[in-house]
């Protein structure tokens, strides 16, 4: 009983907290309640975000001033066609000492933060952003024959331009799905825009302040995973990951013809952690249907592909996502 008592006071605790830090966002970052919430929502779930956006959006604003709120070391790191591993991971130097003896120094890349910008990522090549992969999945680094641990907690959140696709080299599905979630960034509407001008334009600025340090954030994923997830939001969750995978037999018929390849367990995992990061955000105490309805889309829209036919034939994959979803919350809100 006392151990339920702990973790109700823990999560009240944790979601005035969370209420503080995300006021604290918003001053500096306008309006976009939903991609807040999202980015919050992947820190809180120990994982990493990539934020889909149009230039002059605040993507690069965010991501400092959650830096900033919840407490953590920041580094960004632009990427272009010629960066490369080492710019990232650091490299060994020879340095000569002052009796003249010689000895191999490691100098650590930018990626040795708690919280790494990846700012428009798909701009470096393969190689470079293959060197993310082993530290966004293990927090770990191999330089040189060594490996070093990255020190948690540690979350990478990167940006892409939809639209801009020349001298680009899109992501591939083994380091996409190495994200929890995708978060689109949308324009403003006209009364946040409004808001922007006045908050931006004039002789003064808001200033962010810390709310969590790094040790409050590692403690509140460790909460987060405590959270209760009840037998109806489990079967929701793995009824709408397999419902989008064409070779299950119980797939509906549009996904068979529709999908090339759909998600996998890992897809599973990011909606178990974050309909909890999502009920917390909202001052409950567990998740419900409600929550895997709205987590759906951010966690597996990068995690599947319509197969060339659909395309053609113009089908939306966020369009099926949630028609899929809405068919099958309602389902299991019913039961």
């Amino acid at each position: 009983m006392s151990d339920d008592t702990d973790l109700v006071n823990g999560i009240e605790t944790l979601q005035g907290k969370l209420a503080a830090a995300r006021e604290a966002i918003t001053r500096r970052f306008i309006g976009q309640e939903q991609v807040v919430d999202l980015s919050l929502a992947a820190l809180l779930s120990g994982g990493h975000g990539l934020l889909i956006g149009l230039p002059g959006l605040g993507k690069t604003r965010l991501v400092e001033t959650l830096g900033t709120v919840m407490g953590l070391n920041t580094n960004r790191v632009q990427f272009t066609p010629d960066l490369m591993p080492a710019d990232i991971l650091g490299s060994e130097v020879l340095e000569t000492g002052a009796d003249g003896s010689r000895a191999f120094k490691f100098i650590q890349g930018p990626i040795f933060c708690q919280l790494l910008m990846a700012d428009e990522i798909n701009r470096a090549s393969p190689r470079t952003q293959s060197a993310l992969l082993q530290a966004m999945q293990e927090r770990q680094v191999t330089v040189a024959g060594q490996t070093r641990a990255l020190a948690p907690p540690f979350h990478v959140l990167a940006t892409q331009n939809p639209i801009e696709q020349e001298g680009t080299y899109p992501l591939p599905e083994a380091q996409l799905d190495r994200f929890l979630v995708q978060i689109t960034v949308p324009h403003p509407d006209r009364d946040t825009e409004r808001a922007i001008l006045l908050a931006t334009t004039g002789a003064e600025e808001a200033e962010a302040h810390a709310v969590f340090t790094p040790e409050d954030l590692i403690a509140a994923q460790s909460l987060l995973r405590r959270m209760p997830v009840g037998e109806a939001v489990m079967e929701a969750i793995l009824d709408l990951v397999r419902s989008f995978r064409p070779d299950d037999p119980n797939a509906p018929e549009i996904v068979r013809e529709a999908v090339a390849w759909g998600p996998g367990p890992r897809a599973a995992q990011a909606l178990m952690l974050t309909v909890r990061a999502r009920a917390l955000l909202s001052g409950r105490y567990a998740p419900d249907i409600t929550d895997v309805a709205a987590m759906a889309l951010p966690v597996l829209s990068h995690r599947m592909a319509l197969g060339f036919a659909a395309r053609a034939q113009g089908q939306s994959l966020d369009g099926l996502i949630s028609d899929i979803t809405a068919r099958i919350t309602r389902t299991e809100a019913a039961a």
